[in-house]
């Protein structure tokens, strides 16, 4: 029972994924991108910003990610939708299909809801367990006479 639950859960997690991304992986252009370091203004902090253009426009966009380190001049590619291309993210698998807020979210609720079908199901009651023992207490009817 434990598994097939679990493959429900990813199967349905990997829908979710497919369908909610943004910029849309249907719809979305993809082009190259290079890697700049340009200083914030605010913080002073060198950002990580991933140029590239749409073939009329050069583009930047910021491609700071939890566990992603880029080296200057580093090409990768980027994913956007034609109408707002000032929208744009990195395509990596980490980073554009798999979020890290995402991933700790699904886990939580995943680890709460089989706690909650582990408790309800884990110490039946003594009428429930005779029920069970007895099998079906009417005889099956014939759907016709005989």
């Amino acid at each position: 029972m434990y598994k097939s639950i679990t493959i429900l859960f990813i199967v349905c997690y990997c829908c979710y994924l497919l369908f909610s991304r943004q910029p849309d992986y249907f719809d979305g252009e993809k082009a190259p991108a290079v890697i700049h370091f340009i200083q914030d203004s605010a913080s002073k902090n060198l950002i990580p910003m991933a140029q590239f253009s749409d073939g009329h426009h050069a583009f930047s966009v910021d491609a700071r990610y939890v566990l992603r380190n880029w080296k200057e001049g580093e090409r990768t590619e980027v994913i956007y939708e034609t109408d707002k291309p000032n929208h744009a993210v990195v395509y990596l698998f980490w980073g554009y299909w798999i979020r890290w807020g995402e991933v700790l979210i699904t886990l939580l609720v995943y680890a709460a809801l089989f706690q909650i079908a582990i408790s309800v199901t884990q110490n039946p009651t003594a009428e429930s367990l005779l029920e069970q023992l007895e099998g079906p207490s009417q005889e099956k009817k014939r759907k016709y006479l005989e």
